[in-house]
Parts: structure tokens; sequence; C-alpha cells
């Protein structure tokens, strides 16, 4: 009787031994069968990054008189992003407009995360040379600006 007590204590040690994480120990299912849980598994994903600038259709620049022969104007818009980034701005002027130097700029240039942020977009034309247009003419496209985006 000792050796089958020994013998059943030793089988028992066993099957403890070997039910590890991660398994069902076959003596403690219920019953009946019910589904058991034996592990969880983490799920993951990549989120890349998004900008979106609002009402893209609607923004322009005027430009303005500031003193004899230089023009400035800006426009505000509306950043949102998932991530930190960096504005930046270039310019080019139109075939047939209006020769001169031009420029652009952005401020705040840095954005943090965030809906709706506002940065202010202008346009500087200097040395502007009015000869080749006729005077009085109105909302003639003289230049187009671009707005860069870069994670920081």
């Amino acid at each position: 009787m000792l050796k089958k007590s020994l013998f059943v204590v030793a089988a028992v040690t066993l099957l403890a031994v070997a039910a590890q994480a991660g398994e069902i120990k076959i003596h403690n299912w219920p019953t009946s069968y019910i589904p058991q849980e034996i592990t969880e598994i983490p799920v993951l994903m990549d989120v890349g990054y998004w900008v979106s600038i609002k009402d893209q259709d609607k923004l322009k620049i005027k430009l303005q008189q500031k003193d004899i022969h230089t023009y400035e104007g800006c426009t505000d818009i509306k950043v949102s992003c998932n991530f930190e980034l960096t504005l930046s701005t270039s310019i080019s002027a139109v075939s047939g407009g209006i020769a001169g130097k031009y420029s652009s700029s952005v401020s705040p240039a840095d954005l943090g995360i965030g809906v709706d942020q506002t940065a202010t977009v202008c346009a500087t034309l200097k040395e502007a040379n009015l000869s080749s247009v006729t005077g009085g003419t109105k909302d003639v496209h003289v230049a187009n600006v671009k707005v860069k985006v870069v994670p920081r």
C-alpha cells in the first residue's frame, strides 16, 4: 500500500511540474466543455504620421503695398497633426506675372501635436516691376507659396 501511495504522490508531482503557464491542466477541466483562457497575446500596430491643413481651397494671400515697390500679405492656416513638426515655405513667381524679389515665411514654424493649431504664412514682393501690368487690374495671380512639413 505504501508503494502505491508513494507512486501516486510522485505522479501528481510530475503532473504539476508538466502543467506550465499557457497550458490547460487536464485534471482541472470543468465537467462541461467551456472555453478556457490559456494565454493573452498583445496586438501591436505602427501608427503613421498625419497632418492636415483645413480649407486649403479657400486659402489666399493678398499682397498689399507697404512701401514703394514693396508688397506684403499673410494668411492664417489651421494645422492638425499627430506628431511634432516643423513647417517651412517656398515661393515661386508665376510665368507672365510681376517681376521682383519674392520671399515667404511661416510663423510659428514649430508645432506640437494638436488639432486646429494656427500658423501664419506670409509672402513678400520687393522691387516689384509693375510696368508689365495694366493699372487697376484686380486679383492678379503673381506667385504660389508651397507649405512644407517635416517631423522634428
